[in-house]
């Protein structure tokens, strides 16, 4: 078939062809260029109404720019090694720069900034944006201001309303550069007015940025600093972010070194953790966690942990001291619901006695001061009148193991250890049990506080459980040589419940019961002196005067009701003499009336005749003759006979073995063999 397109006519094709490609061409030479002719002589202030308002409705607050705003074009490569520049990187990228800009308080709050920046820039990768990217290898911000606000629980500034609807473009933001600037945090709920200024760190090798911070927080005056690592790197999440910071509030102190790794998320944090101050309940309105009232404290451990929605954080191997006491241990602190949770085990080898008196409110006046406690001890008070927090107590749950290998009292007293199983459920409070080893024996508690619903001077329902057993008396006071002959044991129980938000208010509405029995031993005026009892130390010195006294039985039943403990059997019986005791101590008011009733067994102790009162305040009491009562000579054995039942009933009740307290069964056998004499005042009837 013949060509029927001639030479020419396939001249004129071939021609056309390379016409539109190279017209296709150019126009995708000409589109890129006229797009940067069209964003350089654009007014970008007139989009400036149009992007406030996109941005407003999308933060749901106001936000603004005020300043001008400006594109420009340029290079990624000029701020490039050769070595790292591809092809890509000759391209000019669009850069933004916005001046003045702000953004708002939600509705709701006051209408002031949240926000203010002098300047924020960046470059945007327009390659990133074909998969659906905004990638901004650096976001530089100059002269940023942050103003944090919160009112109450639920009004705060910082909380933005997220879109639940997941959003088919991705953020890439690498890099963030700061210039100084300020950040200004005011809490109503933590008092807290406090300004850090941020700066960059020109000369450190490991930090880039670095703040210091001044304010009050909770009433007390803030003060510290930190620094940060050189460059926050937003993509390079796997690499350990170092941070060294310091805040100090009055005397309490907090201070951090180490990495975070993800610090846009806070994935994984390690971190050498000192804590020190007055008192580790303060450390409360810093960190949440309830902790205990102690005197000065400071401990140093290794602070490793996660944050997330449920955070998990460890501070572990950690040591340090409360008062001149020793600690060390490990504790867990994990959120979730429906209450955080600490739980772990904190030992002491060496434990100064006086430093468990914080946890009662039991400390002096000047230490309560050191503290900054709530309130002190009135004069004349001596039952601790310092309340319980309760108030915190349904904000955490415990469950924390504590245990000391050795106690040091200021006398010779042998408590020489002490373990105790806390937890804490729903702000009840629990220890179960505690025990103390003490001259051979133990006493174990188990105390039950619940501190559930209530406010006030009835915050909390308690009940208490107290058991001694074979305190051997020798072992009591190894340091006096006439003790080193003394075989005898005491044992004694106590039940009571109360309702109350202190120590004295809990005893003031107590009601139960407790008793002792001792069975054989020794007692004298060095010994009572020894143990601090200065009331029975001026008993016994009006009694027997300066000397050694055999005592073959003890044994004391009180009766308590609405914190008065009323005397049911209280019988000292010695080879001299056999003494009874009756009365009340008044709890509440803190005031004992006791009338002591000295029996003599033989007509040398003709001293004994008159009866003893101890009436007065626990501060300061009286022990008084009453001269104008006589015994009745056959007084003795009438009154032993009187309390043989009753104290027979008693012995079992807390005897450990069938070898205790033989003298006082002896005794209790003697008496059902005479006859019961009437009480005092009243004649035997025919």
């Amino acid at each position: 078939m013949p060509d029927t397109n001639p030479p020419a006519a396939q001249a004129g094709n071939s021609a056309r062809r390379k016409k539109i490609i190279f017209s296709l061409l150019g126009l995708l030479v000409a589109l890129p260029v006229i797009a940067i002719v069209l964003v350089l002589s654009f007014d970008w202030n007139r989009a400036r109404p149009w992007i406030n308002a996109r941005v407003s409705d999308a933060i749901d607050r106001p936000f603004a720019i005020r300043g001008n705003l400006d594109v420009e074009w340029e290079r990624p490569a000029q701020a490039m090694t050769a070595a790292e520049r591809t092809w890509r990187d000759q391209l000019p990228w669009p850069h933004l720069i916005a001046n003045d800009v702000h953004v708002g308080n939600p509705a709701g709050l006051p209408a002031q900034d949240m926000a203010s920046v002098r300047q924020f820039s960046f470059s945007l990768n327009p390659f990133a944006l074909l998969q659906r990217t905004v990638g901004i290898p650096l976001l530089r911000v100059d002269g940023p201001r942050v103003d944090l606000l919160r009112l109450d629980t639920e009004r705060n500034n910082w909380t933005f309303t997220r879109n639940q609807e997941r959003s088919r473009w991705n953020l890439d933001l690498q890099r963030v550069v700061l210039t100084e600037g300020v950040v200004h945090i005011k809490d109503a709920l933590t008092k807290a007015d406090v300004t850090a200024l941020v700066r960059t760190l020109d000369q450190d090798p490991r930090y880039g940025i670095g703040w210091t911070l001044d304010g009050s927080y909770n009433g007390a005056k803030v003060t510290g600093g930190g620094k940060g690592g050189a460059v926050l790197s937003l993509e390079q999440q796997g690499t350990p972010y170092p941070v060294q910071a310091e805040m100090r509030s009055g005397r309490t102190r907090i201070a951090v070194e180490g990495t975070v790794t993800r610090p846009s998320k806070l994935a994984a944090i390690d971190l050498k953790l000192e804590l020190a101050g007055p008192s580790m309940d303060q450390l409360y309105n810093f960190s949440g966690v309830v902790l205990p009232t102690t005197g000065p404290y400071s401990t140093s451990g290794r602070l490793t942990g996660t944050l997330g929605e449920e955070s998990h954080w460890v501070y572990d191997d950690f040591k340090g001291q409360v008062g001149a006491s020793d600690i060390r241990g490990r504790l867990e602190y994990a959120t979730g619901a429906p209450r955080p949770r600490l739980s772990g085990n904190v030992r002491s080898k060496q434990l100064v006695f006086k430093d468990l008196a914080p946890l009662i409110g039991a400390d002096s006046n000047a230490a309560k001061r050191e503290r900054n406690a709530d309130v002190l001890q009135p004069s004349g008070k001596v039952l601790p009148v310092e309340q319980f927090k309760t108030e915190r107590w349904n904000k955490l749950d415990a469950d924390v193991r504590f245990a000391a290998d050795r106690i040091i009292r200021d006398t010779a007293f042998p408590i020489s250890k002490l373990s105790t199983h806390l937890k804490m459920h729903n702000a009840v409070l629990t220890l179960a049990p505690l025990e103390f080893a003490m001259a051979g024996g133990t006493v174990r508690s188990n105390i039950r506080l619940d501190g559930r619903g209530r406010k006030g001077p009835e915050a909390i329902k308690a009940q208490a459980k107290v058991a001694a057993r074979n305190i051997d008396i020798a072992k009591l006071f190894p340091k006096i040589e006439q003790m080193k002959a003394t075989v005898g044991k005491m044992n004694g129980e106590a039940n009571l419940t109360a309702q109350g938000n202190s120590v004295a208010s809990l005893l003031a509405g107590s009601n139960g019961e407790f008793k002792t029995l001792i069975s054989q031993g020794q007692v004298s005026k060095m010994l009572l002196e020894t143990m601090g009892l200065n009331v029975a130390n001026i008993v016994i010195t009006k009694l027997f005067g300066d000397k050694q006294v055999q005592l073959n039985c003890l044994a004391t039943d009180f009766a308590v009701t609405n914190g008065i403990a009323k005397t049911r059997i209280f019988v000292v019986d010695t080879q001299e003499a056999l003494i009874t005791v009756a009365g009340a101590i008044n709890l509440a008011d803190e005031q004992m009336d006791l009338r002591i009733d000295p029996k003599t067994k033989s007509l040398r102790l003709f001293s004994l005749r008159s009866p003893l009162y101890v009436r007065g305040p626990f501060s300061d009491p009286d022990v008084s003759v009453d001269k104008g009562v006589l015994a009745m000579k056959a007084g003795g054995a009438a009154v032993l006979a009187a309390i043989a039942a009753p104290l027979a009933a008693l012995l079992p009740l807390i005897n450990t073995g069938p070898g205790d307290s033989a003298d006082c069964a002896r005794l209790l056998a003697q008496a059902r063999e005479k006859p019961q004499a009437p009480p005092p005042g009243q004649t035997r009837r025919p």
